[in-house]
């Protein structure tokens, strides 16, 4: 059979005719709605070629959803009246998201830690258009197990009237336990509950803790199988949004829109999907990662987060919560709210003591350096340490200058960001506080020299910055302070910085 998609790629053009092959780069670059147009136009071109070996389009493109199979999974329903308890909190995390069909891939077993909130603490001022927060997490029972440059992955609870008004939207029975199993018997995931050890989730535990209804947006997928279900005008509707001329509508209606699970399912009341469907086709509830903005020297039964409190206007202008950060953000200090957390390791490896360090971290992108300076500090009571040289940046100063505090007080007194200590520093760029705006690039170019003679003292850069034009700018700006101060021609400055990359010294974290 032809390798369509690797055709254009590897020399075999000649397998599908040349007007083909933009559409399927454009396919290979996942830009959003050519995937219909060149589908039918693939079709057409195998049934020229082959039509009696192929469906007809017609068939393949617009499949007969009268003919709808069964789900793949079924669920098995207990007596709400049977005495079925998980007293372990960390068990029954592990044990509900084991059922889900979405996650049995993700082996996540069962949460690490069972952490309280003792801080939260807003670092933002009142005024500013962000609300970043400094937030503390504790095990109040034993030392955490966690090192700088570690990422720390919640599971976020889902707003408890969200998931009851998801239940009584699909008339679904909250209080009834359940298990799940692939159809035919096969277990869904290691754990499954056919072992007889399993013991049957309530129905309400799960969509709160494995089905995400309330934040995430379902796939074009869940709208033709609501089309299935649907009645009357809602079926030509939906039929409509899920046809090759209606992804353009589909897109803005549910992507740009971010609209949730259950708000599609409210606005299409005729639609009743059985359960087994709603299991399957519901996004599963996923971790959230950030970096650990606490060393575990300092802190041995905590772990501090930096979190930006995301919200956003769609273009309907309705307003959106990131589900995470907003629950953190509104959670009480010392309350009884328990966060299920992992320890993930992190792309910033734990620097050597005797290693020199050029930090590059703007806005939140300064959580993990928060760490190493921590750190860096409670090693030098034992030990002899390289200096660290610290670039950071935002808006205002007295807006959004996060742990303003902590950064001025290592940066004086011999501390571990004094200029007297051996080279190292702290720069700060304040966009906005002046006429011409200055970025954390500028500061780097300001300080080349300082810069470069750390890379000469065999110092690693480390880089958390968010995936826009940030990795590309604060790169640009390294580069020319290597042609600048160090002489390396302009036409090996990239390869130069390659090979510090693939030696362990130039280290990036990005996010979006």
């Amino acid at each position: 059979m032809i390798n369509i998609l690797q055709a254009p790629f590897v020399g075999r053009s000649k397998a599908i005719p040349q007007s083909y092959q933009g559409i399927v780069l454009l396919l290979y670059t996942r830009y959003k709605g050519a995937l219909d147009p060149w589908l039918l136009s693939l079709w057409k071109y195998l049934n020229q070629t082959n039509p009696s070996l192929l469906p007809r389009i017609s068939d393949a493109i617009h499949p007969n959803l009268n003919i709808l199979g069964d789900a793949k999974v079924e669920v098995i329903y207990y007596s709400a009246t049977q005495d079925i308890t998980i007293s372990d909190s960390k068990l029954l995390v592990e044990r509900t998201r084991s059922m889900s069909p979405a996650l049995k891939c993700h082996n996540e077993g069962e949460p690490q830690y069972m952490l309280q909130m003792v801080t939260n603490q807003r670092l933002t001022k009142g005024d500013s258009d962000r609300d970043v927060r400094h937030f503390e997490l504790e095990d109040l029972c034993s030392p955490i197990s966690y090192q700088v440059g570690d990422a720390l992955e919640i599971l976020p609870s889902q707003n408890p009237s969200a998931v009851d008004a998801f239940i009584k939207r699909c008339n679904l029975d909250p209080e009834c336990y359940i298990m799940i199993r692939a159809k035919g018997g096969d277990k869904v995931s290691k754990g499954s509950p056919m072992n007889s050890s399993m013991d049957p989730i309530k129905l309400k535990t799960f969509v709160a803790l494995a089905m995400d209804v309330a934040s995430a947006s379902p796939r074009r997928y869940f709208f033709e199988i609501m089309s299935y279900f649907a009645k009357a005008e809602e079926k030509k509707k939906l039929q409509q949004l899920t046809s090759p001329e209606g992804r353009d509508s589909l897109y803005w209606y549910n992507q740009k829109e971010n609209r949730s699970v259950l708000e599609v399912l409210v606005e299409f009341p005729s639609v009743q999907m059985p359960f087994e469907w709603l299991v399957q086709l519901t996004p599963p509830l996923k971790k959230r990662a950030f970096s650990i903005s606490s060393s575990s020297l300092v802190h041995p039964n905590q772990i501090h987060l930096t979190v930006s409190i995301v919200s956003w206007r769609t273009p309907l202008k309705r307003t959106r919560h990131g589900l995470c950060s907003t629950w953190l953000a509104g959670l009480c200090p010392n309350k009884e709210n328990i966060i299920p957390c992992w320890i993930h390791r992190g792309s910033l490896p734990r620097p050597r003591p005797s290693i020199p360090l050029v930090l590059i971290g703007p806005g939140t992108g300064c959580a993990p350096f928060r760490a190493f300076v921590e750190e860096r500090a409670a090693q030098r009571v034992a030990e002899p340490t390289a200096p660290v040289l610290f670039f950071f940046g935002c808006t205002n100063e007295d807006s959004d200058f996060l742990y303003k505090d902590f950064w001025l007080n290592h940066a004086q007194d011999q501390g571990v960001l004094s200029h007297e200590k051996g080279g190292g520093g702290f720069f700060v760029a304040f966009c906005r506080d002046q006429p011409q705006k200055v970025y954390v690039q500028d500061k780097i170019r300001g300080q080349g020299a300082r810069v470069f003679n750390m890379v000469c003292s065999e110092a690693a850069i480390y880089v958390a910055v968010s995936s826009t034009r940030m990795p590309a700018d604060v790169t640009a700006a390294l580069e020319e302070v290597f042609c600048q101060r160090g002489g390396v021609p302009e036409k090996d400055v990239s390869r130069w910085v390659m090979d510090m990359k693939r030696a362990g010294k130039f280290i990036a974290e990005t996010w979006s």
